[in-house]
C-alpha cells in the first residue's frame, strides 16, 4: 500500500505503523476516497459519474456508505483551503 498521507507521515514511518498494525485503514481508505472523487471533479466530471467511477474501485461499498464518506471525511487539501 502506497503512502496516501505523504504531508503527514514519511514513508518509512508509514509502512512501519502499517506493519504494526498502528493505523487506522478504514480512516486511510476514506482519505484515499475522497481525494479519487476530487481529482474526478477537477477533470470535469459531474458528481454522480466521479460517485460511479469511485464506487468501481470499491465495489464492497454501498452508493449511500460512498457518498457519505464523499460529503463528511474533511481531508487537510480542504482545510488549508479554508
Amino acid at each position: 500500500m502506497k503512502n496516501p498521507i505523504q504531508n503527514i507521515l514519511s514513508d518509512d514511518t508509514y509502512s512501519t505503523l502499517l506493519h504494526l498494525g498502528l493505523l487506522n485503514k478504514k480512516a486511510i481508505r476514506d482519505i484515499e476516497i475522497k481525494r479519487s472523487f476530487i481529482a474526478l471533479r477537477k477533470s470535469g466530471i459531474s458528481s454522480a459519474d466521479a460517485i460511479e467511477r469511485v464506487l468501481a474501485q470499491y465495489p464492497y461499498l454501498q452508493f449511500d456508505t460512498l457518498r457519505k464518506i464523499i460529503y463528511s471525511v474533511k481531508i487537510e487539501e480542504e482545510m488549508n483551503a479554508c
